[in-house]
C-alpha cells in the first residue's frame, strides 16, 4: 500500500478523496442519535424551518469529512489530528447529495522535538455534488517523515 509522508506534501498542492451519498435514512439516524434538532429529524417540522426542508447536522458533515479523509490514495501517513479550526457549514447537506473531500497544504514545518514527524496546516473543504462548499475548515495534522532507507 503506497503511504505520503510529510515530505509529499508541497505547499499549495491539492488532494481529493472520495464520494459519500448521504441518505434521508442516515440523516435522520444519526440526527435522532447525536443532534435531535427537529429541523435535523422531523420531516414536516424541517419544512417549516428556515432551511424549508431536512438538513444534515454540523456533526453529521464532520464525521463525513473524516470518513472521506480514508479514502485518499496513498493513505497519508497520520500520527495524529492535532485541531480544527475555523469550521464552517456555508451551505445545507439535503437528502442525495452527494459529498466529496478536498484538501490544499497551506503550511509545514518538521517537529521542533521529535525528527520523525513534521506538522502540516491544510485548508479543508467538503462539496456537494454541485461545487458548492458544505463545510471548510483549517486542520492541523501530524504526519510521519519518510523512514530512512
Amino acid at each position: 500500500m503506497a503511504v505520503r509522508y510529510f515530505e509529499d506534501y508541497e505547499i499549495g498542492r491539492q488532494i481529493s478523496a472520495g464520494e459519500h451519498l448521504v441518505t434521508s435514512e442516515e440523516m435522520l439516524d444519526f440526527a435522532r442519535r447525536w443532534d435531535p434538532q427537529p429541523f435535523h429529524t422531523d420531516e414536516l417540522k424541517a419544512e417549516q424551518s428556515v432551511f424549508r426542508g431536512l438538513t444534515a447536522s454540523g456533526a453529521h458533515i464532520f464525521a463525513i469529512s473524516v470518513l472521506l479523509t480514508h479514502q485518499f490514495e496513498p493513505k497519508p501517513a497520520v500520527i495524529a489530528s492535532l485541531g480544527f479550526d475555523e469550521l464552517r457549514f456555508p451551505n445545507p447537506v439535503r437528502p442525495g447529495d452527494r459529498l466529496s473531500f478536498h484538501s490544499e497544504c497551506l503550511k509545514k514545518r518538521e517537529s521542533r522535538s521529535k525528527s520523525d514527524r513534521g506538522v502540516i496546516v491544510f485548508h479543508d473543504q467538503v462539496l456537494n455534488q454541485h461545487g458548492q462548499p458544505v463545510a471548510t475548515m483549517k486542520s492541523t495534522i501530524m504526519i510521519a517523515r519518510r523512514p530512512p532507507a
